[in-house]
């Protein structure tokens, strides 16, 4: 396995809520519920992030149970939160989540503390997961 892995994906505004994106050959789109002007075409910006972080848990929950030679049987990840709309208003608070509430529903091969364990592991892990609570620099380019 290689010790960095490249993320990029390409995407182009299609109007003012939707977003047509590519990466690695997959095409995304983006859009707004009607409640905030989209027409519903396809998730919002940020239910993309709470998938992306219930899917990095999945793989990273699977990755420490193989490491730890634990079978799972099945795993359910659900994520819940709610965004303070102020920050996104232009006034003075922060843009961003306040908390994000993961509930894990896990069945494997061991008892409920080493499934706790391993949950717990998988979430110190797991890189989304890790991207929501420290801060990492962006850097904006406008050509």
């Amino acid at each position: 396995m290689a010790d960095k892995l490249p993320i990029k994906i390409e995407s182009e505004s299609q109007n003012h809520t939707e977003l047509d994106a590519e990466v690695r050959g997959h095409s995304l789109k983006v859009d707004e519920p009607e409640d905030f002007g989209g027409n519903d075409k396809a998730p919002n910006p940020l239910e993309y992030m709470f998938t992306a972080l219930a899917s990095c848990m999945n793989v990273t929950a699977h990755q420490v149970a193989k490491e730890h030679g634990v079978e799972i049987n099945s795993l359910e990840i659900d994520v819940e939160g709610e965004l303070d709309m102020a920050g996104f208003m232009g006034e003075d608070e922060r843009a961003g989540f306040q908390k994000a509430n993961i509930e894990a529903r896990i069945e494997t091969d061991a008892d409920e503390e080493t499934e706790r364990e391993l949950m717990e592991e998988a979430e110190a892990r797991c890189p989304v997961s890790d991207n929501f609570q420290h801060e990492a620099e962006i850097n904006l380019d406008i050509s």
